[in-house]
């Protein structure tokens, strides 16, 4: 039988929370509120989005809290199953409890690290190597996983004793649940220690997540958390060819005189400035490698464009340009998403629910690659010839014509 992408999520909800007491002294851990809910409430709400429903959640300290406020789940066309233990139990065992709910394949998640990603890409992942198990790491250094250069764990230690463990495990899992089950030799299993027997057995198949990861699991990161999580009306756009318009091919736009308006966009920006929205400028500037733009010039002529588009009542919070030529391979130039997670890291917003409105391919693959949707100003048939079939696409011809996508959204 072919494996089929999860349509199920376990959650483990059974931790004490002590780092946050005495916030946690009455209610569980993934209860915290965050901008007046749950925490829990932001991590099914983003299953969701990625098209699972149907959940388990493996509760214990002061687990009836989480049963009483999400119940079934009907509210929000959710299914929700539980299963409780006792407090004393460990990861290993509660997951190991309920393992006659689970589906052949599932998701299984922390219930206290949030980040954006993809659940198709996850499973990709997951799919190309044949391992047992998949979870997402990010780059820190101590960490507790090391990866070979085909990102299989190759060393899992939970405890950071070891040098060289430069990624931390931040769940996300896809688990095969028959390969995984039979590294348990009895019910009591610490799943650290499954985790490791597993990367000794090279079993753990790993997806880096390039982006920021944030977490609830003291109070320092709540607070930054909660503010990441609030909603936010921010519009990603590049500059040329959608604020202005385009110098000539392998030319620049050098100096303020040379700087042209796209009416439509001006007057689209003003619109979506009235609804509440701010921008961000993400915009490649290799002139400045090529040595045809000096960077004094070019922060002249956003300082001038911000100014006279403040004049107008539309405010650019940032401006992010990548200064390099593309054959320096830096981590910023479009379409890699140096810039779009940079953004959201400084501002902290959620990539997945903001747009990115480009007028270039490069945009549009920055935009995937970064887990935003893309609003492209062209032809979209052109377009598709060049962006794989998966890449969702909203294109007009131009600005004025995609206001009521964002406003909606």
């Amino acid at each position: 039988m072919s494996l089929t992408k999860p349509q199920q999520a376990v959650i483990l909800c059974g931790g004490k929370g002590s780092r946050l007491r005495p916030f946690t002294n009455s209610i569980p851990k993934p209860m915290i509120l965050c901008n007046k809910k749950p925490f829990l409430w932001y991590l099914l709400n983003q299953l969701q989005d990625e098209g699972i429903n149907r959940f388990i959640l493996l509760t214990g300290y002061l687990g009836e809290k989480i049963q009483s406020y999400f119940g079934s789940g009907e509210a929000w066309g959710w299914q929700i199953e539980y299963s409780d233990g006792p407090v004393e139990w460990d990861t290993g065992k509660r997951i190991w409890e309920a393992k006659e709910l689970y589906d052949d394949c599932f998701l299984l998640m922390y219930s206290d690290n949030f980040v954006t990603f993809s659940l198709d890409k996850l499973f990709a992942a997951h799919k190309k190597n044949n391992k047992s198990l998949t979870f997402m790491v990010s780059k820190k250094s101590p960490g507790n996983v090391k990866l070979d250069n085909f990102g299989v764990v190759s060393k899992y230690d939970n405890q950071r004793a070891f040098n060289l463990l430069d990624y931390v495990e931040i769940g996300y899992m896809i688990i095969e649940k028959n390969k995984t089950l039979q590294f348990y030799e009895s019910a009591d299993c610490s799943f650290s220690d499954i985790l490791k027997k597993m990367s000794n057995h090279q079993q753990i198949n790993s997806y880096i997540n390039e982006g920021s990861y944030y977490s609830i699991s003291d109070p320092s990161r709540w607070k930054k958390t909660e503010k990441y999580l609030s909603q936010k009306k921010i519009i990603l756009i590049d500059r040329d060819g959608v604020i202005n318009k385009k110098s000539n091919r392998g030319e620049y736009i050098t100096n303020w005189s040379s700087f042209k308006w796209i009416p439509e966009t001006l007057s689209a920006m003003k619109l979506l400035a009235k609804e509440g929205f701010k921008f961000i400028v993400i915009t490649n500037q290799a002139g400045i490698a090529r040595k045809m733009i000096h960077p004094s010039e070019l922060e002249k002529i956003h300082k001038n464009m911000k100014d006279e588009l403040a004049n107008n009542g539309v405010e650019v919070i940032d401006i992010y340009f990548c200064p390099h030529h593309w054959e320096e391979n830096c981590d910023c130039r479009k379409p890699k998403p140096g810039m779009l997670y940079q953004a959201s890291n400084d501002w902290l917003f959620r990539l997945d629910k903001s747009f990115f409105i480009g007028d270039d391919p490069r945009d549009c693959q920055a935009a995937f690659n970064a887990g935003c949707e893309s609003i492209f100003i062209g032809d979209k048939e052109e377009l598709q010839k060049l962006l794989p079939e998966e890449m969702p696409l909203h294109s007009f011809s131009n600005l004025s014509l995609g206001i009521q996508a964002l406003i909606s959204h």
